[in-house]
């Protein structure tokens, strides 16, 4: 059975293009929504996916009506897939249902996760150049140097841990990370 979903991103916009490509081919039920592709949360998407069983077809007008993102939209179609269910987008005419649309559809894959292992190392990279700079990454420290002074002279003069952590308004947690730094 073929099965459509079709996406507009606000209320002012329309569907019905959609709707007339999806019924040209024979969609015996659309799954409409207005919602932005960003949202995770899409109702009418969820209830079309569910709604699907093996050997349907689910179609779309164009890829980006479906997924969030190129990585969403792979998890998207690779679950579809796993379900033995058929996926089509007329505008870039793919179709999973046959080998050479299987084909595409994993070279989109392949070049995804290879963007993503590009970002990671550029990430990686910048990471460890901002660190040679001394940026230091992670919360603040709770306590300035002049306080963290003040906890040793405290400590040393016989103020128990949990009574420095109160003064301070901080964990003993933090107290007790000072007075290490401290030892070293």
């Amino acid at each position: 059975m073929k099965i459509g979903y079709a996406r507009v991103s606000t209320n002012d916009q329309d569907t019905q293009l959609q709707l007339d490509a999806l019924n040209s081919v024979g969609c015996v039920r659309i799954y409409e929504e207005k919602q932005s592709g960003a949202k995770t949360d899409r109702p009418e998407l969820q209830q079309c996916l569910k709604s699907l069983r093996e050997g349907d077809i689910l179609i779309v007008w164009k890829l980006d009506r479906l997924g969030r993102s190129l990585q969403h939209l792979i998890e998207t179609v690779t679950d579809l897939e796993n379900r033995h269910i058929g996926f089509q987008s007329l505008t870039e005419n793919i179709d999973t249902t046959s080998p050479t649309g299987k084909l595409i559809f994993h070279i989109f894959g392949s070049l995804a996760e290879f963007e993503r292992g590009l970002i990671r190392e550029r990430v990686k990279a910048g990471l460890a150049a901002a660190k040679r700079k001394g940026k230091k990454f992670g919360r603040p420290d709770a306590l300035n140097e002049k306080d963290k002074d003040m906890v040793l002279a405290m400590f040393n003069g016989g103020a128990a841990k949990i009574d420095i952590a109160r003064h301070f308004n901080v964990t003993r947690q933090t107290i007790y990370t000072i007075l290490k730094e401290c030892d070293t």
